[in-house]
């Protein structure tokens, strides 16, 4: 779940304000709460077809993250009211599954946490609903690989500038949008914590990534402009001239050999 302003929380001065840095024994709660995402959103992507309506979604991941013996990080969360995110088309983030109907050709993306031992893992993934346009897979394509190169800087020693313009790096010659209101951020006991991620800006600036960092990195990618809007419902985030978005996330720990990426299978 993208961060927008996120209070901050003084655990590690030395790391930056509000950084927390988990202990072998906290990482491996991690690593559960991340496995349990993985294999829901594994579980709602073989499920995601034609004439599904989006609350349909939400019903099996509420399902599935119970059997896995975890908790919904979403639901409830400053009042969000559903244990998923789904996001179709010009929906960017924070899509509430309700009534709409998954048709041929949609992007549908779709974010999820869970909480295992009083820690969150978060990630996202957009998948194309059968036939999609050139332009619609290239997005989604791209969005894919921002976030692999934003993972790929996310090293010992390197800043969160490093992540950031990795991110940018990869999007900004393939003129899409890259959208700016919302970032990636740190998770551990809280779903969001410092340090936040953006997905742009210069690298060597940000605060220092350091072995027992855990962050959720999220780049968010839009066919047109960079600018969105949030609906009435008070969470939907829509790009603002109605162009499609893509949305890929992973929470992953900085260790002393790179990243390592806790919601992957």
């Amino acid at each position: 779940m993208a961060d927008g302003n996120t209070p901050g929380r003084v655990f590690d001065p030395t790391a930056a304000p509000g950084v927390t840095i988990k202990s072998d024994r906290e990482l491996r709660s991690m690593r559960e709460a991340g496995r349990v995402v993985a294999r829901t959103l594994e579980l709602l992507a073989g499920a995601l077809a034609p004439g599904l309506p989006t609350r349909e979604l939400d019903r099996l991941a509420r399902k599935e993250i119970k059997a896995l013996g975890a908790r919904p990080s979403f639901l409830g969360y400053l009042g969000y009211p559903a244990a998923i995110c789904v996001s179709v088309n010009e929906e960017v983030v924070h899509g509430i599954p309700g009534d709409r109907v998954i048709k041929e050709g949609d992007l549908v993306s779709i974010d999820a946490g869970a909480i295992v031992d009083g820690f969150h893992g978060d990630a996202a993934v957009t998948l194309a609903v059968g036939a999609v346009t050139g332009d619609r897979k290239a997005l989604v394509e791209a969005t894919r690989t921002a976030l692999e190169r934003g993972i790929e800087a996310a090293r010992p020693g390197n800043r969160i500038g490093d992540i950031s313009a990795a991110v940018e790096g990869h999007i900004r010659p393939l003129a899409y949008g890259l959208v700016r209101e919302f970032v990636g951020h740190g998770i551990g006991r809280k779903l969001h914590e410092p340090p936040s991620v953006p997905n742009f800006g210069p690298p060597g600036e940000g605060p220092l990534l350091r072995p027992g960092m855990t962050i959720a990195i999220e780049p968010m990618v839009n066919l047109g402009t960079w600018k969105t809007k949030t609906l009435d419902d008070g969470w939907t985030v829509v790009t603002l001239d109605g162009s499609v978005s893509a949305h890929f996330e992973h929470s992953i720990a900085i260790t002393e050999t790179g990243p390592e990426v806790l919601t992957a299978l």
